[in-house]
C-alpha cells in the first residue's frame, strides 16, 4: 500500500459549499469551532468548567455496565477509568448499527477519532483524551441499515422492525453462510468470517452484534463504546426534554441559524419540528401536540400535559431524541471536546449552536471526516496511460470525458476559430450600430445571438458524432470512472470494509490509521 496523493476538500467540486466554507472560518460566529490547537485549548476549559464530577461518575457506570461483556484491552480499562478525572476528554464519532459496519467509511470516522486523541494528547499532555463511538441504536429505520456491499455481492437480514434497531434480536443468519462463500479463500478471510459469526450470533441484538465487531476492530486503540438507549443516562435530560415538550425550545432557538443557512445556501440538512423527540413503546414514534394533547404519531397514544411529564419524570428511557436532538443529548452527557462526522452530519451540527448556547451546554468543535480511496495499481495505470490526473475524477468528469473526446480534434479547433472571428466581427459592427438608430443595434445583438447558438449546436453535434466514432474510448473512461467510483458515488459509501480487510487483516488499519490527516479534512488516495 502506497498513499499516492491526498486532496484538500476545497478542490473537490462535489464537497458542499457550507463544508468549504466552514473549513474555511467563512461562517460568522464558528471560526473558533474549526480544529486549531487554540481552539482545543479554549474548548478544554470550557467544558471543564461546565461537566461535573457526578456526571463523570454517571458516565463511568454506565459505559461500565455496558462495556461489562466485552474482554476490553489495557489501553481500553485504562480509558474507561479515566473517564472519572476532571482532565480527562471524549473525542466522539457516532454512526448507525449497519449490518457488518455497512459502508467503509464507518472504520475511517473511528480511526480518525483515535488519532485525533492521539495528537491531542501531544499537545495537551497534562490532559487525557479518549476516543467514543455513539451508537445511535434507537434509530428506528431498520432498511437504512439492514445491508451492506462488496465488490461482488450484496447482502442482506430480513427482522421485524419498527422499534429502535439496536433492540432487534438477530434470527436470519443466512447472509453469513453467503459471505463465508466469498471470502473462505481470502488471505485473512477466516479472521473476517469468525468476526461475523461472533457478532451476529442468533439471539444477540443489533447493538450487542456492533459492540462485539467494533470491539473486535478497534480494542487495541482504546476505543470505548457508548449506547445512547440508557435510562441513567436520558435523565440527565429530563429538563431539556421538558422544555422541548412544552416550549418548543429546539425549533424555536434554532430558527435564525435555520433561516440563516437556509438563505445562504439554499436548504438546511435537516429542518427541526417542534417536539424534536420520539416515544418508544413497540415502535418508535415521533411526539406531536395537536394544541390540547399530546399525541403520538401513528399509535393510539395521548397524554394531557400532566401525564407526559409525569411519563417523563418516571421513564426518562422511553424518550427518545431525533437527528437534531441527538447531538445536544451526546454533548450533555458527554465531557466531550469535538465532533468528528460526515459532511450531512457537520451541516446539520451548524444549525443548533444558538440552542447550545440557551441551554448552557459548550458547542463543541466539529471536523468533517477524512474520506479514504484504494485504488489498484492496474487502474491507476490505466488513469496514467489516458493522461488524466485521479484529481480529474473528483471534478465534473462530464467536461472531463467531452475534453478527452475533443481532444486535438481539427474540426473543433476551426469551429473555435470561426467563431471568435464571428464574436471580433459582431463586435466591431455592435460598435457601429450603437451610433445609429436603437433597434438597428438590437437587431445586430440579436442576430449575433442567433450565429453564436449555430456554433453551440454544431459543437454539441459533433461532440455527439465524436461519441459514436470513439466508441471504444468512451466506453473505456465510462469503465474507468467506474472503478473509481462505483455505483457512480464515492468508493467509500459503498463497499465494506472487507474488501480490503479480506488481503490486509489489521494492518489495513494501522496503514490507515497512518494516514489520517486530523488537522485538515482530505480525500487520501491509496495504491493497493
Amino acid at each position: 500500500m502506497k498513499t499516492i496523493n491526498k486532496i484538500s476538500f476545497n478542490d473537490i467540486e462535489s464537497i458542499p459549499q457550507l463544508v468549504k466554507d466552514f473549513l474555511n472560518q467563512k461562517i460568522e460566529g464558528f471560526e473558533n469551532k474549526t480544529f486549531s490547537v487554540d481552539h482545543f485549548s479554549q474548548q478544554i476549559h470550557l467544558k471543564k468548567d461546565s461537566f461535573t464530577s457526578e456526571q463523570r461518575e454517571i458516565l463511568f457506570n454506565v459505559l461500565n455496565g455496558q462495556l461489562s461483556d466485552l474482554k476490553l484491552s489495557s489501553k481500553q480499562q485504562e480509558n474507561l477509568e479515566n473517564i472519572k478525572l476532571p482532565n480527562t476528554f471524549t473525542i466522539t464519532t457516532g454512526h448507525q448499527l449497519n449490518l457488518f459496519s455497512g459502508p467503509v467509511f464507518f472504520v475511517y470516522k473511528i480511526l480518525q477519532t483515535i488519532k485525533t486523541c492521539t495528537y491531542l494528547k501531544e499537545y495537551f499532555p497534562d490532559f487525557n483524551f479518549v476516543p467514543v463511538y455513539w451508537m445511535a441504536s434507537e434509530d428506528h429505520d431498520f432498511a437504512e441499515i439492514n445491508h451492506f456491499k462488496t465488490e461482488n455481492n450484496y447482502y442482506e437480514t430480513n427482522e421485524k422492525s419498527g422499534g429502535p434497531v439496536g433492540r432487534i434480536e438477530i434470527s436470519d443468519t443466512y447472509f453469513i453462510s453467503e459471505f463465508e462463500k466469498e471470502f473462505k479463500d481470502s488471505v485473512f478471510g477466516t479472521e473476517l468470517i469468525l468476526m461475523m459469526k461472533e457478532a451476529y450470533k442468533s439471539g444477540n441484538t443489533l447493538t450487542e452484534a456492533i459492540k462485539i465487531l467494533v470491539n473486535r476492530l478497534f480494542s487495541e486503540f482504546g476505543l470505548l463504546i457508548l449506547d445512547g438507549d440508557s435510562k441513567a443516562l436520558k435523565s440527565q435530560m429530563k429538563e431539556i426534554f421538558k422544555d422541548e415538550i412544552l416550549h418548543f425550545n429546539l425549533q424555536k432557538n434554532s430558527k435564525n441559524k435555520v433561516d440563516f443557512l437556509t438563505e445562504k445556501y439554499g436548504k438546511v440538512q435537516v429542518n427541526p419540528r417542534e417536539i424534536n423527540l420520539f416515544y418508544l413503546s413497540e415502535t418508535r414514534d415521533r411526539i406531536e401536540f395537536n394544541g390540547q394533547k399530546y399525541a403520538i404519531v401513528d399509535r393510539n397514544i395521548q397524554f394531557t400535559e400532566e401525564e407526559i411529564l409525569a411519563e417523563l419524570k418516571y421513564h426518562p428511557e422511553k424518550f427518545s431524541p431525533n437527528a437534531l436532538m441527538r447531538p445536544v443529548y451526546q454533548e450533555k452527557v458527554l465531557p466531550n471536546l469535538a465532533y468528528i462526522g460526515g459532511n450531512a452530519e457537520i451541516m446539520y451540527w451548524l444549525e443548533l449552536k444558538d440552542y447550545f448556547s440557551e441551554i448552557n451546554i459548550p458547542f463543541p468543535i466539529l471536523i468533517p471526516r477524512n474520506s479514504m480511496l484504494f485504488l489498484k495499481e492496474k487502474t491507476l495505470g490505466k488513469i496514467e496511460k489516458l493522461d488524466l490526473t485521479i484529481e480529474d475524477f473528483f471534478q465534473n468528469f462530464t467536461v472531463i470525458t467531452n475534453q478527452k473526446i475533443l481532444e486535438d480534434n481539427a474540426i473543433l479547433k476551426l469551429l473555435d476559430e470561426k467563431e471568435n472571428l464571428l464574436i471580433n466581427s459582431f463586435s466591431e459592427l455592435r460598435a457601429s450600430a450603437e451610433t445609429t438608430e436603437k433597434s438597428f443595434g438590437n437587431m445586430v445583438k440579436a442576430e449575433e445571438v442567433r450565429q453564436l447558438k449555430s456554433f453551440k449546436r454544431m459543437k454539441k453535434r459533433l461532440l455527439h458524432a465524436e461519441k459514436i466514432k470513439q466508441n471504444e474510448l468512451l466506453e473505456r473512461l465510462e469503465n474507468l470512472f467506474l472503478d473509481v467510483h462505483p455505483a457512480k458515488t464515492w468508493q467509500e459509501r459503498v463497499y465494506n470494509f472487507s474488501v480490503f480487510f479480506s488481503d490486509y487483516g489489521y494492518s489495513w488499519l494501522e496503514n490507515c490509521l497512518e494516514e489520517m490527516v486530523v488537522q485538515d479534512s482530505k480525500l487520501i488516495i491509496v495504491a493497493i
